[in-house]
């Protein structure tokens, strides 16, 4: 009974190996594509935290935003044309001081902060469009003269 139990331990080994090598040889392609996209998402989490905020704005421009955000609403960040965190922190301090804005000062450009800037914009820089918290093409131009202007005064 011993031999066909270790016969039978031998097959069962050598089948479930065979399976499992089966199987993972067909999830090689899905299973790259899960950890792509799992490393998509968290590399996408990441940029989130890290990432700026030009709309469409030069270096030099945004320079110019954070020299006026440093003159005049504590920006203490670096000058260095990359519209962060800390410089939209100090741009919505500027923006609930002047143009209503009355969400978190949390450095996240969303849509009541871009609502403030599009009322400001619209005030002295040009801008036409509806007050509806989207970045598009009106608001960043407007975005750009304010810049300009924010360059050539500060």
């Amino acid at each position: 009974m011993r031999p066909n139990t270790l016969k039978r331990t031998a097959v069962s080994v050598i089948a479930a190996a065979g399976i499992a090598a089966g199987s993972l040889a067909g999830a090689t392609v899905s299973s790259a594509v899960a950890d792509t996209s799992a490393k998509q998402t968290v590399v996408s989490g990441e940029v989130g935290t890290l990432a700026t905020y030009n709309f469409g704005l030069s270096t030099n421009q945004a320079k110019g935003v954070q020299r006026c955000l440093a003159a005049e609403y504590d920006y203490n960040g670096a000058i260095d044309g990359l519209l962060g965190t800390n410089s939209w922190k100090a741009l919505q301090r500027a923006l609930a001081q002047h143009w209503d804005y009355n969400d978190a000062i949390d450095g996240i450009p969303g849509p009541n902060t871009i609502k403030a800037l599009q009322r400001l914009l619209k005030a002295s820089y040009g801008y036409t469009g509806q007050i509806d918290g989207i970045a598009g093409d009106g608001t960043r131009a407007a975005f750009a003269r304010f810049a300009d202007r924010a360059v050539s005064v500060c």
